[in-house]
């Protein structure tokens, strides 16, 4: 490992930009100029249409829940804190049985680094076949009673059958964070922070996510 990553912060967020990778049928980001100091205005403004799930952002219960919590009612010390980033390299499809030996435990926020890491997937167009959690694993991450878990793709769960994950994991508690940068990120315990927009009864919210390691693992 290269101990000069050590105490210093990663940025862990994808880049908003035009043309950048969308989930399927969402809308399609774009900025556009509205006042151009090259054009002789006094400042630079800028217009931006997206998605509120654009990159790298956190999915409020209301997302899935009718009558749930929108993202300004997320409580803020869920958001900072301790967080470990785990691998689990060797599979597409996460399942309990592959959390398990992690030894997770009631209040962790977890990082789940997987294949979808090996390669800047932001700069690619979007595929179905990223590496996910499946409803057993849900279910095991809602019993243990865990904080967050964020994902290193633009959903925690299945192109197509990702409802009931989401579920799951919102209607535990558990915030969601999706569309990670873990690419430059060893498995270990890191300080972390990632505040969403504060958007009224918001069904999710880009955020900034940063990490800073506190201890890698072997």
């Amino acid at each position: 490992m290269n101990n000069s990553r050590i105490g210093k912060w990663m940025d862990i967020t994808i880049p908003l930009r035009n043309n950048m990778i969308t989930w399927a049928g969402d809308t399609v980001l774009e900025i556009e100029p509205v006042l151009d100091t090259d054009k002789g205005d006094e400042v630079n403004v800028s217009r931006i249409t997206m998605s509120s799930h654009a990159g790298t952002h956190m999915d409020a219960p209301k997302h899935y829940i009718p009558g749930a919590e929108g993202i300004d009612s997320l409580a803020p010390e869920s958001l900072v804190g301790e967080a470990r980033v785990i691998e689990i390299m060797n599979c597409g499809r996460i399942q309990a049985s592959d959390l398990k030996q992690h030894n997770i435990t009631a209040g962790e926020r977890i990082l789940l680094k997987t294949r979808n890491s090996l390669h800047a997937w932001w700069e690619r167009d979007f595929s179905e076949d990223f590496v996910c959690l499946e409803e057993s694993a849900a279910y095991l991450l809602a019993e243990k009673g865990i904080t967050l878990v964020g994902a290193d793709y633009l959903s925690v769960a299945s192109y197509r059958e990702g409802t009931e994950v989401h579920r799951i994991l919102l209607g535990a508690g558990i915030c969601i964070v999706e569309g990670l940068n873990l690419t430059r990120v060893v498995r270990g315990r890191y300080e972390f922070i990632c505040l969403p927009l504060k958007i009224e009864d918001g069904d999710g919210s880009p955020v900034r996510a940063v990490v800073r390691l506190i201890e890698a693992e072997d």
